[in-house]
């Protein structure tokens, strides 16, 4: 039998080797060589991670992650970083397109999806274009805790823009109404991204949004997330009166046998927290566990606008190591070791950088200054922590700064590293 010559890469491994494959080792290679490239060009002109960040509106930890080639370049990616670097197209040439698909983006294929779903129904919507846009909220909203802000942002606002379109259709009330609540989700999910990066104009204009497409469809449990948002916010920049009279709001609103009441209820606790009224803070607490006391945990854990029983326990310990309750430190190592564990659920990865901070907290309280810092520096070099959080890693480091540890000098390098300036 004739010999069958081997191509380049199949004489290397003996095997043959399928296309797929060998389109995946280009992609590998293009984001090594992309990633090289792109730190080389922001050290020559001066750049940091955060200032190229700021420009091409991507969160820094994803920006990152490219540059060590753990993340996949997309040419709409790869154009934005070129324009900031000023590369001259350089780096828009290292972007792969082995998939054929020259400069298409993912994020546009999930639009494309829905629009050819509902041209086949021939139905101006139909109900099938209103079920998978239903799916997609669901999907996005599992999406949130462990996507970039900025880079599910993206996605959230062409799923708005589609919605925004459909609205010009011929629908039926039912139909016209079911596309109101998709917005109005997608409007209220677009706000806090928009506030876990500190854009608070865009969040608040999106609030709005949403607010009023609760109002029109009468849909109270979105009403009562807007609200409990916005008290989330008042917490995070230092407004706790504001944030305990939001999130009492947002449970008057919210129907009893939703998510909205129960997260608004933790939410109040950690505003009494903050404000040092402990025994208002633990009644919070105590509600809470009742509520929560029957539910399982459901399908989809890291759903944003679903309780999960485990956001239970993270609550209590973030309240507990506000109000510097002695409990703080093993509520705060057992709400970790869950977060991050599979025994009830998925691991949740970003709510256990939170649950880091807060264990710092109960850690400096009882003097573990040590394990404090550590764990502290775990929780900002992981990658995870959005600029929400920010606020929550300067109060330990401060703590840690107020006790003069040599440990504060790393946590400072490390928050102006990775979060830029703004700590002491």
């Amino acid at each position: 039998m004739e010999a069958v010559a081997r191509l380049p890469w199949e004489a290397l491994t003996g095997d043959a080797v399928t296309v797929n494959q060998v389109n995946a080792v280009d992609h590998r290679t293009a984001m090594t060589t992309f990633g090289e490239r792109m730190r080389a060009l922001m050290d020559e002109r001066g750049m940091s991670l955060r200032s190229v960040a700021e420009i091409v509106h991507y969160d820094k930890s994803y920006l990152s992650k490219v540059i060590n080639g753990h993340k996949p370049v997309t040419p709409k990616f790869a154009k934005a970083v070129d324009d900031a670097l000023d590369a001259a197209g350089e780096l828009a040439d290292l972007a792969p397109h082995s998939d054929g698909l020259g400069d298409a983006d993912p994020e546009d294929d999930e639009i494309n999806a829905l629009e050819l779903d509902r041209r086949a129904t021939a139905s101006d919507v139909g109900a099938e274009t209103l079920e998978r846009l239903e799916l997609a909220v669901d999907d996005l909203a599992t999406a949130y805790p462990g996507t970039p802000p900025a880079e599910l942002l993206a996605r959230v606002r062409r799923h708005l823009g589609y919605v925004t379109c459909l609205l010009d259709a011929k629908t039926t009330l039912g139909e016209h109404r079911r596309l109101l609540v998709v917005g109005g989700w997608l409007s209220l999910l677009s706000a806090t991204c928009h506030i876990d990066l500190r854009q608070f104009p865009a969040a608040a204009a999106h609030l709005r949004t949403a607010s009023g497409l609760a109002n029109q469809t009468e849909h109270r449990e979105i009403a009562a997330w807007c609200l409990e948002t916005q008290a989330w916010q008042a917490i995070t920049v230092g407004d706790y009166r504001k944030g305990l009279v939001l999130s009492q709001g947002a449970q008057k609103v919210a129907p009893r046998d939703g998510s909205a009441v129960i997260q608004a209820i933790a939410q109040e606790g950690r505003a009494w927290a903050r404000l040092g009224a402990g025994p208002e803070s633990r009644a919070a607490l105590s509600r809470v566990e009742s509520l929560v006391a029957p539910l399982r945990v459901p399908l989809r854990a890291e759903h944003h606008y679903r309780y999960d029983p485990a956001k239970s326990d993270a609550y209590t310990a973030t309240t507990l190591s506000w109000l510097g309750d002695p409990a703080a430190e093993l509520y705060a190592r057992g709400v970790l070791a869950r977060l991050e564990s599979d025994t009830d659920g998925p691991p949740r990865p970003r709510r256990a950088v939170s649950a880091r901070l807060d264990l710092a907290l109960a850690l400096l309280a009882s003097d573990q200054l040590d394990e404090a810092g550590q764990i502290a520096l775990e929780a900002m070099t992981s990658g995870r922590l959005v600029p929400s959080n920010y606020w929550r890693a300067r109060e330990v480091i401060a703590a840690v700064d107020a006790r003069h540890l040599p440990e504060a000098v790393e946590l400072r390098d490390a928050y102006r590293e990775l979060c830029g300036p703004g700590v002491g």
